[in-house]
């Protein structure tokens, strides 16, 4: 299961050789002009060196590397230095390695990530991405552009000399090899991080795919996404006394990765398997038809799956006491099963009970394919009617935001539904018979009776009402809230922690807090994702001046200040993820008082890694502690307040829960 280093002949000859038999994953390599020597990671924490000829491994540096994910370690063109990413604080420093020193230095050292660092052909420059001005985590990378750092303070180049060099006889070719070949990096570390120069445009989302020079012409490739928010493979050409030019690769749209093989002055292009020729004259890339014959063993592959899956784990699981289970004895346990497997729902149910043996949150195997494709299946349409229980095709009531919740469809409680497309209704059939086909239908006809009196109207059908519900929820929430407190506190329910539901949540303070004198924001049933960071800083926001037009009324700085009014955070059973990210930061803060139940105890932040057959494994790799030590997966959040919402006070419509936040928040504002 672990990736190790083999070679074999080029005309397929001779058959495999393995060159190295660690237990822990090797990977991204890469080699000097010469193929002398080669440089890779080993595990989460090594930088190796490869000796080509004796096939010798040593080691050059332990730092945080993680074991996924990972930029190319490189080699500088003169070899005197190692390039490479490591982490600090969560963030990718570029870190250089001197070979003949031994010691390692952090070039950029900034506490943004700089990631993919690569050498220009002269030595004189480092080219990287970086979003520069914001972290890349916990939000993610945000807008990433293409950087160039100037090794040295060297100025531009003078026309003057130039136009001398024109009247000069000389070699053009040999003078471009020897230039090459004769490249030294000399690093002036004074002020270097003001010599960043940006490369790419500076909007769009950018990674750098390959670094080539030739003479005085550099091209840098990357992937971006700035025009028309469409990714392609794009190119932007450096030359002394030229505005730098910047053109699109066609043929490349919609791609996401790319590898890059120069030989002489042809280029090749991989995306993802399909390889193409890349004219650089035309800017268009030009397929290369292969053919080849692929046997699959699917025994032999459910077993590479197997031992993959349990390194991976094994290697990049948070806990290195793996939650007090034994790894090791646990894959003996489950590999006596894999010469037994039949099918891939087989091996799904195998790895994922191995996996739960972990009792971890945020992971599982996941995998599909043709083999088990579903022919026929059904889909339900929601008219966005509610039926009453007893009498289920008598219209209780019509859901907010639903399909059925506009003008022109006029139906109302105690209406009974006769028709659904022309078909009469059984009332003795399952109601959700007429509301189920292989397909979803864009329009619908449902016929009712009201009074004796027949009528149709016609909805576009949705597919789910899950949304509809916790809206009406909230909305509930909302209304019980306004009503306790007499319109004094403002309520915000976030349903997870996505982008979207961040921006909804903003536009609820908009709407909802500059108007009333509290806050409570609930997290109940919240399912997670990654925003918490975001959350926090705007609930911290507090006044700290005024100001005012001559005459005019004070007005505050800045425009949002959660923190100069009373908040409660709501979270119960259910709040999981990064909510409970949320509320372990809410209380560490001190930004208000925490009511209702314990959280879920299911906060590990993943990533996923692709198996020998392309099934993913989802690694729960990053851990969560408070300031004083505690992992959020073993302790979960405690309110300040304890309140349980029991079944009944759900079915009956009582909040507790809500009650007490509302009665807490009163106390509070009384005492102002």
């Amino acid at each position: 299961g672990y990736l190790n280093w083999f070679t074999v002949a080029a005309d397929g000859s001779g058959g495999l050789k393995q060159i190295t038999s660690d237990k822990k994953d090797n990977r991204a390599i890469s080699f000097n002009k010469k193929r002398t020597q080669a440089v890779y990671f080993c595990g989460r924490d090594e930088v190796r060196l490869l000796n080509l000829k004796t096939m010798q491994q040593q080691l050059l540096v332990k730092d945080e590397i993680w074991g996924f994910n990972n930029s190319q370690p490189m080699f500088s063109p003169d070899e005197q230095y190692i390039s490479f990413n490591a982490f600090r604080g969560f963030e990718k420093d570029i870190m250089l390695y001197n070979l003949q020193t031994k010691k390692t230095f952090n070039l950029t050292n900034t506490g943004v990530t700089e990631s993919d660092p690569m050498w220009s052909g002269d030595g004189k420059y480092l080219y990287f991405s970086s979003s520069r001005l914001k972290p890349s985590f916990p939000f993610g990378s945000q807008n990433p552009s293409i950087w160039r750092l100037a090794l040295e303070n060297i100025d531009e180049p003078f026309r003057s000399d130039k136009f001398t060099d024109l009247f000069k006889e000389k070699d053009t070719a040999k003078k471009a090899s020897a230039n090459a070949d004769s490249a030294i990096v000399n690093i002036d570390m004074d002020r270097i991080m003001e010599r960043m120069e940006l490369v790419s445009p500076a909007f769009g989302s950018q990674s750098l795919v390959a670094v080539y020079q030739k003479g005085e012409k550099t091209t840098v490739f990357y992937r971006s996404n700035h025009s028309e928010g469409k990714p392609a493979l794009w190119k932007t050409i450096i030359e002394p006394f030229e505005e730098n030019k910047t053109e699109k690769i066609t043929g490349t749209e919609g791609a996401f990765d790319f590898d890059i093989v120069a030989v002489s002055d042809k280029f090749y292009l991989n995306s993802k398997g399909d390889i193409s020729k890349m004219n650089l004259e035309t800017n268009r890339v030009d397929g290369v038809k292969l053919s080849y014959t692929f046997r699959r063993n699917l025994q032999a592959e459910f077993s590479q799956m197997f031992e993959e899956a349990w390194a991976k784990m094994e290697i990049n699981y948070y806990d290195e006491n793996f939650h007090g289970l034994n790894w090791t004895k646990t894959k003996e346990k489950y590999e006596s099963f894999v010469a037994h497997l039949n099918n891939r729902a087989d091996m799904r149910i195998l790895l994922n009970d191995m996996l739960g043996e972990l009792n971890s949150s945020h992971q599982g195997f996941n995998t599909g394919g043709d083999d088990e494709k579903v022919e026929l299946s059904n889909r339900t349409m929601e008219s966005g009617i509610v039926f009453e229980n007893e009498n289920p095709y008598k219209v209780k009531y019509i859901v907010k935001r639903s399909a059925a919740d506009h003008k022109g469809v006029d139906v109302r409680s105690g209406d009974v539904l006769a028709k659904v497309n022309g078909l009469t209704v059984d009332k003795n059939t399952d109601r959700n018979y007429y509301f189920s086909k292989p397909s979803l239908d864009k329009e619908m006809v449902l016929g009712f009776v009201r009074d004796g009196k027949a009528f149709d109207v016609k909805i576009h059908p949705q597919p789910s009402l899950l949304n509809n519900f916790y809206d009406e929820w909230i909305d509930n929430n909302r209304q019980r809230v306004d009503d306790k407190s007499k319109n004094r506190i403002a309520y915000s329910c976030m349903k997870n922690m996505s982008t979207a539901e961040l921006e909804s949540f903003i536009i609820d303070m908009t709407k909802e807090l500059n108007n009333k004198d509290a806050l409570i924001l609930d997290l109940r049933y919240n399912t997670g994702g990654n925003v918490h960071d975001e959350v926090l800083k705007f609930l911290e926001q507090r006044s700290y001046l005024q100001w005012k037009y001559r005459e005019g009324k004070l007005a505050r700085q800045g425009n949002f200040t959660p923190s100069d009014k009373p908040i409660v955070l709501l979270i119960n059973e259910q709040s999981l993820s990064d909510a409970e990210m949320t509320a372990a930061g809410f209380k560490s803060l001190k930004l208000g008082t925490i009511i209702g139940n314990e959280t879920y105890h299911w906060i590990i932040f993943t990533s996923a890694t692709s198996l020998v057959d392309g099934s993913a494994v989802r690694l729960p790799s990053w851990g969560c502690y408070t300031l004083d030590g505690k992992d959020l997966e073993m302790s979960g959040v405690t309110p300040d307040i304890k309140i349980v919402n029991s079944f009944e006070d759900k079915i009956n419509g009582r909040d507790p829960q809500v009650d007490k936040a509302v009665e807490e928040i009163m106390k509070q504002l009384e005492k102002k």
